[in-house]
């Protein structure tokens, strides 16, 4: 059900918040290392490396949010149905960047 201003209740499942967690916590020591590397001066094939690997890793949390979307959101939008599966069906679009906007 909606809640307000048209919103979804949180709800992250329990797994995947403890996963999601770990990896922006992974995320956030990865960045400053970066970071370090470019203060250093260290050789720019390194930190590209890196830049990859942060990449890589922001794609797997974009996987596990969107499980979890998958998962409780999305599901309910379409027994909602009209509007809500009209909405959800946009929020996937949008998601993996085909929406025209």
């Amino acid at each position: 059900m909606a809640g307000p201003l048209g919103e979804y209740p949180r709800r992250v499942i329990e797994d995947i918040k403890k996963r999601a967690l770990h990896r922006t916590s992974i995320l956030e020591g990865q960045v400053r290392g970066v970071a370090r590397m470019i203060e250093n001066e260290e050789y720019c094939m390194d930190i590209i490396t890196q830049s990859r690997a942060i990449q890589r890793s922001l794609e797997s949390l974009n996987r596990m949010l969107l499980d979890n979307h998958l998962r409780t959101h999305v599901t309910e939008m379409f027994d909602e149905g009209g509007d809500a599966r009209d909405k959800a069906v946009l929020e996937l679009l949008k998601a993996f960047d085909f929406d025209s906007k």
